[in-house]
This record gives C-alpha cells, sequence and structure tokens, in this order.
C-alpha cells in the first residue's frame, strides 16, 4: 500500500512540473508573437505578460 502512495506522489508532483514548465512556454509564445508582429518593444510585451498573468486570477479564479 506504502508504494502505490509513493507512486500517486510522484506522478502528482511530476504532473505539476509539467504545468508549471507549460506556463512558461504559454507566456513566451504570447510575448514572441507580439513582439515579431511589432505590435508592442519586448520591454513593454513583457510588462503586459507579467501584468495580465499575475492578474488572471483575479477574474478567472484557479480552477482549470
Amino acid at each position: 500500500m506504502d508504494h502505490v502512495i509513493l507512486v500517486m506522489a510522484v506522478l502528482v508532483v511530476v504532473a505539476l512540473i509539467f504545468d508549471f514548465m507549460n506556463g512558461f512556454h504559454d507566456a513566451a509564445n504570447s510575448i514572441a508573437l507580439m513582439v515579431s508582429t511589432r505590435l508592442l518593444t519586448p520591454q513593454a510585451a513583457v510588462i503586459w505578460a507579467a501584468f495580465f498573468n499575475f492578474v488572471a486570477f483575479l477574474f478567472f479564479g484557479l480552477h482549470v
């Protein structure tokens, strides 16, 4: 029984790490789009993405 709990804990940790890393890639893609189309400067794009990533939980909550 302890072996099963350990395997489940490892799987949950791996899933959380994957989700965290996926957020990095999503943020990089949104910044790259704004910079490559020359909509915003690189500095403004990073500030824009950081602001909305920080504030998004206020409007959308923490659920999937």
